[in-house]
């Protein structure tokens, strides 16, 4: 009885991160960037894999330079490698490969590095193949609609985006 209560209990950290997301969603961006920077701070290097995965992917949403992003969402993805390896919240991880995905090819694009961009949109899309068809999924594969458009501007010759979802 106590190990199902243990397993339905909400996670206090997941919980604290997505309170400073509300306010980063609210408007304060440099707020909400102090707050996380001090749960990471909390969480350490070698914190759970899974809420170091979260909040270094919802960190990365508060910097300013692309380069800081680059460095957030990175860290986020090595996370999220970590909890896979170690066999914990794999169901979680697997629903943010995507969206993790997606956030470096958004980076790589911005620090005009095409190229790497190409393939974590690829990996995005190979990621969410294995999502809900719920507005989740339907949010994520939109965002790989727009990133493959914004990937495809570049002239005669460019990438051309594979077949859209079956």
């Amino acid at each position: 009885m106590a190990e199902r209560q243990e397993q339905t209990a909400p996670d206090a950290v997941l919980t604290r991160i997505g309170q400073v997301v509300m306010l980063h969603h609210a408007g304060d961006r440099e707020e909400a960037r102090h707050r996380l920077l001090g749960l990471w701070a909390e969480l350490g290097e070698h914190g759970d894999p899974l809420h170091r995965c979260t909040l270094a992917h919802y960190l990365a949403d508060t910097q300013d330079d692309p380069a800081d992003e680059l460095a957030w969402d990175l860290r986020a993805l090595t996370a999220a490698e970590e909890a896979r390896q170690e066999a914990l919240a794999v169901t979680e991880v697997v629903a943010l490969y995507p969206s993790l995905h997606l956030n470096l090819a958004d980076d790589y694009i911005r620090l005009d590095r095409r190229d790497a961009a190409r393939t974590h949109l690829r990996w995005a899309r190979e990621a969410a193949l294995a999502l809900a068809d719920d507005s989740y999924g339907e949010g994520v594969w939109a965002a790989i609609g727009r990133l493959e458009s914004r990937l495809g501007e570049d002239g005669p010759g460019a990438w051309t985006p594979p077949r859209q979802r079956p």
